[in-house]
């Protein structure tokens, strides 16, 4: 996918979600401030998503329907979800990939019907998210950064690598209650 960086890190009962602005069409950036990056049931359920915007706006609507139906239970909404998107003859065409978490979990959300749980409560998606997510891993391994700061410098890292990422950083952090 040629389109942005999303890194999400959960760390010391945070998660935080990080991605850049950058808005592309062909070979021409046509914004640089977007927000790429929704709260979800009630702000308990923090979303970043790459690809297109159409698709990702109906993919939030969706798993926002479905976490309501399971009254907030993130796993079941997501595989909900990627069940409806990989047979349902319109969600199917949908050109997105999200990331999906919440205070207990994480998960990475695909057309494909993948909802995967990252091994190391990071995960990276977009053209830059191989960068990120490579960064967020070191970062996390050979600093004492908290899930914030390692979210934001893994998608600055990502933007001095990948063209489809800028510098105009957006986060959002879940706190552990």
């Amino acid at each position: 996918m040629k389109s942005t960086t999303v890194v999400a890190v959960k760390k010391g009962g945070k998660t935080a979600i990080a991605c850049d602005g950058q808005v592309t069409m062909g070979n021409c950036v046509v914004k640089a401030g977007a927000r790429k990056i929704r709260r979800l049931y009630n702000d308990r359920v923090l979303v970043g998503f790459a690809g297109s915007t159409a698709d990702a706006f109906t993919l939030f609507s969706r798993l926002d329907s479905k976490l309501a139906e399971f009254s907030g239970n993130l796993t079941r909404a997501a595989v909900e979800l990627a069940k409806d998107w990989r047979t349902d003859k319109v969600l199917r065409r949908l050109e997105a990939v999200m990331i999906a978490a919440d205070r207990d979990n994480m998960y990475l959300i695909s057309g494909a019907g993948d909802v995967v749980i990252p091994d190391d409560n990071l995960c990276g998606i977009g053209s830059g998210g191989p960068y990120a997510l490579a960064a967020a891993r070191a970062l996390i391994k050979y600093t004492d950064l908290d899930a914030r700061s390692i979210a934001v410098e893994a998608v600055k890292i990502a933007s001095s690598i990948c063209v489809y990422t800028n510098g105009n950083i957006i986060v959002d952090v879940l706190e552990d209650k």
